[in-house]
């Protein structure tokens, strides 16, 4: 035992070692070929070990790793040992996760192949044709949102839970570059009302080939590391919770999954108010009141406690910001991208240190005008118990003049 141990320290050390070796400039072709040298093939789980390791000891940050996060995945390449790798059954949230991979590759190999139907053209023939096949792939590429924002609230929470909060983060980072190359490229696409082969030849080298990099060094990622070290870690009864959850996000290039649910799990049960009423100084309510009056509301409530955990938002028809119930009790500031969480983070000491009782926020997002404000929630004698967050789409309300005293007439069905 003692043995095996010491080969797997060894093996730690030597990781460390080359990961530290690319960040100091050295060829990823060299680093595989210490790899293969030294340590043969390398355990999935060992990558996502070391990673955390070198950021909780403070050798490497997490915008470090990020930026030469595909350095690692090229050093990586045909070293990485998968045959200890649970095969997930059908349906399963991680069967689901290589069923949209195979679907984006293929999305993948269409955008290559049009864009390289473009080459032998001259760079004044029109284009216009051309364009319309591109914008329509990338358009369904972008579904990869979906694929993204599922890893980003269902499973990341669980690899937290276990103390594994670095790689998420730089994942989360990475997705969000692939997220802003995907919407430069369609910005880029439908820039010009008459596009030329040249014009799309560049953008297509410049701004597509990147995009489309991104997306396949995820996959890479997803199937060779993050997918069957999640397979080991997660619990049947936390990948019934994915699995349960992942509808409300919604899927990416497949219409249809099939029924997953372990042998003897009960179907999810259906959440049911309890009967006491809960007293205020103005009144009381039933937990079920409670309940609906807070989901009617016009705007979502999110409230983070004390300890920066979310414990509550709003369940309403029309959400502006997806939320699902594995956000809760998950620290706020893993439920952020990587780029916004130091203004977040920021916000919440000004709130308890008594800096400040509020923050507002305004932004433009797919054609809508949506407010955003946090409150520092205290008690009485002034003691910081949480942040409530106020998101409302505010886009019809702007439009508003003069004045509307009597309730409009009822529209005939």
């Amino acid at each position: 035992m003692s043995e095996l141990i010491d080969d797997s320290r060894f093996k730690k050390q030597t990781l460390k070692h080359l990961i530290q070796s690319l960040h100091e400039g050295t060829a990823p072709e060299a680093v595989r070929a210490q790899l293969v040298r030294l340590m043969g093939q390398v355990p999935y789980a060992m990558v996502v070990e070391v990673e955390q390791e070198l950021i909780s000891e403070k050798v490497l940050s997490v915008g470090e790793i990020q930026k030469l996060c595909d350095l690692h995945s090229a050093a990586l390449k045909g070293v990485l040992e998968k045959s200890a790798a649970p095969v997930p059954p059908a349906g399963h949230p991680v069967d689901v996760f290589f069923k949209e991979n195979r679907a984006l590759e293929r999305v993948l190999l269409s955008l290559k192949e049009a864009a390289a139907a473009l080459e032998p053209l001259a760079d004044d023939a029109p284009g216009q044709e051309a364009a319309g096949r591109l914008r329509a792939h990338v358009a369904a590429l972008a579904e990869v949102d979906k694929h993204y924002k599922r890893k980003e609230f269902l499973l990341f929470p669980f690899l937290e839970k276990r103390g594994i909060t670095g790689p998420p983060t730089v994942m989360w980072g990475k997705h969000d570059e692939a997220r802003g190359l995907l919407k430069t490229a369609l910005e880029a696409l439908a820039a010009e009302s008459a596009p030329v082969a040249g014009t799309l030849k560049s953008v297509a080298r410049l701004v597509l080939a990147p995009a489309l990099d991104a997306v396949a060094e995820m996959i890479f990622k997803e199937e060779n590391i993050l997918l069957p070290m999640c397979l080991d870690a997660l619990t049947e009864g936390e990948w019934l919770e994915v699995r349960d959850q992942s509808a409300e996000i919604g899927y990416c290039l497949i219409t249809s999954v099939p029924e997953w649910r372990p042998a003897g799990a009960p179907a999810p049960a259906t959440k049911k108010a309890a009967g006491q009423r809960l007293q205020f100084p103005t009144g009381s309510l039933s937990v079920e009141e409670l309940s609906a009056m807070l989901d009617s509301l016009p705007f979502d409530l999110t409230f983070v406690d004390k300890d920066d955990r979310v414990g509550y938002f709003t369940g309403g028809k029309e959400r502006v910001f997806a939320r699902n119930e594995a956000v809760i009790g998950r620290k706020v500031q893993f439920c952020h991208p990587p780029s916004s969480v130091h203004r977040v983070t920021a916000i919440l000491e000004d709130f308890k240190s008594g800096k400040a009782d509020r923050a507002p926020f305004w932004i433009n997002m797919k054609g809508r005008f949506v407010h955003i404000e946090y409150f520092a929630v205290r008690d009485r004698e002034g003691r910081y118990l949480g942040t409530l967050e106020v998101t409302k789409d505010i886009t019809e309300l702007r439009k508003l003049e003069g004045e509307q005293r009597l309730m409009p007439p009822a529209k005939a069905p």
